[in-house]
């Protein structure tokens, strides 16, 4: 059965789809699976349409809710460049305190709380948290600019489809990959140092307290006390431009640094026209 929901409630402010669609089912009693069912009979998942909506399911579930079909896909992630799904996680992982809602029936999810390139609430504008511990704040606290620059960055391009002459999406991936530190660590400490550290210091001092680091280009979502780090290097990179990448490209060996070269290669060739990154552009 399909058709027009009879009683139908407005999408909070930066709600993601499958939590709206969720919000209906506890209204009308029925699962959330059940309820997207009814616009979109051959759906299998609702997480999944938060990425994977196309026009034609995005035409169907507007005309179940009433609403128009741009107000739908403004509430997934269907109109993001593939290059940011990597940074969307599959289920909330930061929230604002200041915004977050427990009056509406099951706590609705905001697409913001997905997110892994935010630090701040993109609505009132305060920090995010999270779970993880906050020993990284004072360590990072003088690039705390630096990293509201990239994060705008990183929003322009994902939220808005706004590219500068390296992807800021491709520029916080890059800086995740392994770099070659001197002096020498120990063997089994080369997994703490990643080309960001060559860009910003002190994260070595906080890789050194980890036990664990599984973070990568291809999981490049960081717990909040690290990423204004990585939001940061997005930033010194974008503003000093290619002559950057030539530096950093000498941190590296291996398989790392040809991977590396591949993706950046074409970019580093004109560099002599930008000439070197100045200093003040590194801090």
């Amino acid at each position: 059965m399909t058709g027009r929901l009879p009683v139908t409630l407005p999408p909070l402010r930066g709600e993601l789809l499958s939590s709206w669609i969720s919000r209906h089912a506890d209204f009308y009693g029925v699962t959330p699976l059940t309820m997207l069912r009814h616009g979109l009979p051959e759906a299998t998942s609702v997480g999944a349409i938060d990425l994977s909506l196309t026009k034609a399911q995005a035409n169907r579930i507007a005309g179940m809710f009433g609403v128009g079909p741009k107000r739908i896909r403004s509430l997934s992630f269907a109109d993001a460049p593939k290059a940011a799904h990597r940074f969307i996680a599959k289920s909330p992982m930061q929230l604002c305190a200041r915004c977050h809602q427990t009056d509406v029936g099951p706590p609705p999810v905001l697409r913001s709380e997905l997110q892994g390139w935010r630090i701040t609430c993109p609505h009132c504008g305060e920090p995010f948290k999270d779970k993880t511990t906050s020993h990284g704040k004072r360590t990072l606290a003088p690039y705390r600019a630096a990293a509201r620059r990239g994060e705008t960055l990183l929003h322009n391009h994902a939220e808005c489809g706004v590219e500068t002459w390296l992807p800021p999406l491709q520029i916080a991936r890059l800086l995740l990959m392994r770099r070659i530190p001197w002096p020498l660590p120990r063997d089994c400490d080369f997994w703490r140092y990643r080309l960001l550290g060559a860009i910003v210091p002190d994260i070595d001092a906080l890789l050194a307290k980890e036990t664990a680091f599984p973070f990568s280009p291809k999981h490049p979502i960081l717990p909040l006390y690290i990423r204004p780090a990585l939001l940061a290097g997005v930033a010194i990179i974008d503003r000093a431009g290619p002559p950057m990448l030539k530096l950093l490209q000498g941190h590296m060996m291996g398989d790392n640094k040809n991977r590396f070269a591949m993706a950046t290669e074409p970019l580093i060739a004109p560099a002599l026209d930008w000439g070197p990154p100045r200093q003040f552009q590194l801090i």
